[in-house]
């Protein structure tokens, strides 16, 4: 594929993907810049929203316009590319393939826990099974199938948001409950996690068999790019345990994950999961990490020390900046397996700031 209606250049940012996971210097960071574009000609107003909160979520046809309303009106700069995504309801998940029942919102929605035994260990897990005619399955693999056909020529579809060690236990069981059944039946969870992750596991696959030929690779939730296996592993749940319990429990599912996958990148959300990147170092499969310190709280920068434990160690570092942090952030970081994403509020903007970047941009080490 030569290139992509929303994405020229789309060949020269898949051959800087590949440098950068493979951990190469090809002349700058990786940058995904994005900005508002008239440059399609494309003024029309947005789809007119569905009245059923449902179809604002399920309706293909409203999804296939959202889209490509929102495709026509973004710059993509440098590694940025255009994603047909239906965004991430939690309807197209582990926890709703084995059953959870979800409530869809305006803007998100939910699952809800099912597992209300009082001692987890009490439960039988090999129980839960995927249910393969279910009908939020049916909709995930219809979902797919549909990005893919109108995806092609115009953008990469994506294997979407599929749920997470630990996070999808916690969907089913509840946070609180399962804080409780960390501390009470460490072994139990660990084994039901484990379990859990087999099942993601076949989850991707069925989803790469469909998206991964017109991907070239994958994309998923997370707005990178890879010629193989790509996925964003995380454990939001995480923020509440130590490090001793995050590892004793949740990193045999992570190694599982990325031993199975052929490129990971850990987000590492809230600034509560940064004790957990000494652990996550440790996995010889996992290239990158993103670290987000959440709402709130100061940018990337201001926690330089764990950006920099995160680049002498070899591993790629993701992070998500403001334009005017850029420079700073190129002065005390290496270019070398950084990958920095920002929005512009112009293309003008963008094309100076991308240039910008090229002259910032140094190796070291």
């Amino acid at each position: 594929m030569p290139g992509l209606l929303y994405k020229k250049d789309w060949d020269t940012a898949k051959d800087n993907y590949k440098a950068w996971w493979e951990h190469e210097y090809f002349g700058r960071c990786l940058l995904l810049v994005t900005a508002p574009t008239n440059q399609y000609g494309n003024r029309t107003s947005p789809p007119v929203v569905p009245d059923k909160v449902e179809d604002r979520w399920l309706d293909l046809e409203y999804l296939t316009q959202l889209n490509e309303y929102n495709m026509s009106h973004v710059f993509y700069g440098c590694e940025a590319f255009p994603i047909w995504n239906p965004g991430y309801p939690g309807c197209d998940t582990h926890a709703a393939y084995l059953g959870a029942e979800i409530v869809l919102g305006e803007d998100t929605g939910w699952q809800k826990p099912f597992i209300d035994c009082e001692i987890i260990s009490d439960y039988d897990y090999h129980q839960l099974k995927i249910d393969y005619q279910g009908r939020w399955w049916e909709f995930g693999q219809q979902i797919r199938l549909h990005s893919v056909r109108k995806s092609q020529g115009r953008s990469i579809p994506s294997n979407m948001a599929f749920g997470a060690c630990g996070d999808t236990l916690a969907a089913i069981r509840g946070s609180e409950n399962l804080l409780f059944d960390i501390v009470e039946c460490p072994d139990h969870v660990r084994d039901f996690d484990q379990y859990l992750m087999k099942q993601w596991i076949d989850i991707y696959e069925a989803s790469y068999k469909i998206t991964h030929t017109c991907a070239q690779g994958s994309t998923c939730w997370f707005a990178l790019w890879a010629p193989g296996k790509f996925y964003a592993a995380q454990n939001d749940f995480a923020y509440m345990i130590s490090p001793k319990m995050f590892i004793d429990i949740f990193i045999p599912s992570i190694e599982l994950q990325t031993n199975y996958l052929d490129y990971t990148i850990y987000h590492v959300d809230g600034t509560g999961n940064f004790a957990h990147v000494d652990a996550l170092l440790e996995l010889p499969k996992l290239q990158a990490i993103q670290i987000l310190p959440g709402t709130g709280k100061p940018g990337p920068l201001y926690y330089l020390d764990i950006l920099r434990k995160i680049q002498s160690s070899g591993k790629n570092l993701h992070i998500t900046l403001e334009p005017n942090d850029i420079e700073t952030a190129l002065e005390l970081l290496s270019a070398r397996g950084l990958s920095i994403e920002t929005v512009c509020s112009s293309e003008e903007e963008a094309q100076v700031l991308i240039k910008n970047v090229e002259r910032w941009s140094v190796d070291r080490g």
